[in-house]
């Protein structure tokens, strides 16, 4: 492997990809093959990237039986003061005292990155984020992030206990979508959500966030993440033919460059071509779901 300030060469004969990203990663989900990777171990602050994780434990609970979609959680006064718009970042807008679905926190928390709507999930469910916090981490090593470590449930700057990796984030995108296929489809690709009305009487519809969607062929999924700290990243997937690429690239430094990155890193590793010796194996890694995690 070599590497300078823009560009890493993966495997000899493979065609060359460069990058100004610090950090990016690309797998091909079917055949578990890496296609590209830089500074994939390189923990770093995962912003709201971190709600992937919040996503996974509420999808895991739901499958488990132990949480049904359309159990309503009261919103609290403290988690609507925290995480208000104006001064709690991406909102869904709840109010104090308003019942909210997990099906509608789910949508909110993906679609437009809600910081309330992660709360909310967190305090419904463990009653308190403290508390929820401890039970993602559980989950997170469960699945072999080994190097990442979560202290809030929606990414927000917390002095640097979360952390993440490339590789920790590959890992739970691929685990989310073969353990809760349905659940990706339903969340991880709404073009928008409508949520809450305004001073004016107006509804509330606020655009997806992620920046691949409707540009990239395929594109279904993510989430992205950005904050000064981490900069402007993604955690992305498209399928095409039967294919699935997941990617990550972190550390970008404006919403332009991390869609632009994205959107030709993504295209590039479609051209790379599977790997023939792992096609059998990898259709049938695809459709199994792994060990169930202690949440």
């Amino acid at each position: 492997m070599a590497s300078d300030a823009r560009s890493v060469t993966v495997i000899t004969g493979r065609p060359l990809y460069t990058t100004q990203a610090p950090i990016a990663m690309l797998k091909d989900l079917d055949s578990g093959e890496i296609l590209f990777s830089r500074g994939a171990d390189k923990r770093f602050a995962p912003a709201s990237m971190a709600k992937v994780m919040t996503a996974y434990v509420v999808l895991g609970l739901i499958k488990k039986g132990e949480l049904a979609r359309d159990k309503q959680f009261t919103v609290s006064e403290a988690t609507w003061k925290k995480w208000k718009g104006g001064n709690g970042g991406s909102t869904m807008f709840l109010r104090p005292g308003e019942k909210v679905s997990v099906d509608d926190l789910l949508k909110g928390l993906i679609t437009v990155s809600g910081n309330d709507a992660a709360a909310a999930l967190a305090v419904g469910i463990d009653g308190s984020e403290a508390t929820f916090i401890k039970r993602m981490n559980a989950v997170a090593a469960h699945i072999g992030m080994k190097s990442s470590n979560f202290g809030t449930p929606n990414g927000w700057p917390d002095g640097g206990v979360t952390k993440v990796s490339a590789s920790d984030l590959i890992t739970l995108a691929d685990r989310l979508i073969r353990d809760h296929p349905a659940g990706y489809v339903r969340y991880f690709s709404m073009p928008k959500l409508q949520h809450g009305t305004s001073p004016d009487g107006k509804p509330i519809i606020q655009a997806n966030r992620n920046p691949i969607l409707g540009r990239v062929l395929g594109a279904d999924g993510l989430k992205t993440g950005h904050t000064s700290e981490a900069g402007y990243c993604l955690l992305g997937s498209a399928k095409r033919d039967g294919r699935r690429l997941i990617m990550v690239v972190a550390g970008l430094p404006s919403e332009k460059a991390r869609r632009e990155e994205a959107e030709r890193l993504m295209n590039w590793g479609f051209t790379v071509p599977m790997a023939a010796s792992n096609s059998g194996k990898s259709k049938k890694a695809a459709s199994g779901s792994g060990r169930a995690a202690p949440w």
